[in-house]
């Protein structure tokens, strides 16, 4: 057997022959590690974030400074995970289509990675935490102004629903 053959390959997740890069709506689910309670706790359906949850609520509020093509619409910082819709432009700057990110991704995986590092920068330095993030994230192409509104909908609504939510974890 060789070498290559005993290397792992994860199933991608990503819609086959999709372009990442194209303008489009996203529902990002993104889940800590182990599905570790680490950015606060749901308190009478409001969620109460901690340090470590308000750094996540930060750095997802700054992903427009560092990825200017794209746009935050609504989201929440949940106890283990982070919802949010992105929304990205098709990027064309200019007459002549020059974009100011020069050699910046402008995926939406490359989008979440910049979050992740992030958050987990700041956890290794104040919380020695080493392991904050699952491997992978979840998203979803919103198609229509219908679904949007069901995502926003459901995003408005996971705190006041976090019992019942396949991600909760009882403490």
């Amino acid at each position: 057997m060789s070498f290559n053959s005993k290397i792992h390959r994860r199933r991608s997740i990503r819609l086959p022959g999709y372009d990442y890069t194209s303008a489009g709506v996203y529902f990002i689910t993104i889940c800590a590690s182990g599905k570790e309670c680490l950015f606060g706790v749901v308190e009478n359906g409001q969620m109460r974030l901690n340090d470590a949850g308000r750094i996540a609520a930060q750095c997802w509020h700054d992903i427009p400074l560092h990825f200017p093509h794209a746009e935050l619409d609504e989201w929440v910082v949940m106890p283990n995970h982070v919802h949010g819709i992105v929304m990205i432009d098709d990027g064309k700057v200019g007459a002549k289509n020059f974009s100011p990110l020069h050699g910046t991704s402008k995926t939406i995986s490359s989008i979440v990675r910049g979050f992740k590092i992030g958050v987990t920068k700041w956890m290794r330095q104040n919380k020695s935490i080493h392991q904050v993030w699952q491997r992978n994230f979840y998203e979803h192409i919103i198609r229509n102004e219908t679904e949007l509104h069901g995502i926003r909908e459901y995003i408005q609504n996971n705190p006041a629903k976090w019992e019942l939510d396949e991600l909760h974890v009882a403490i």
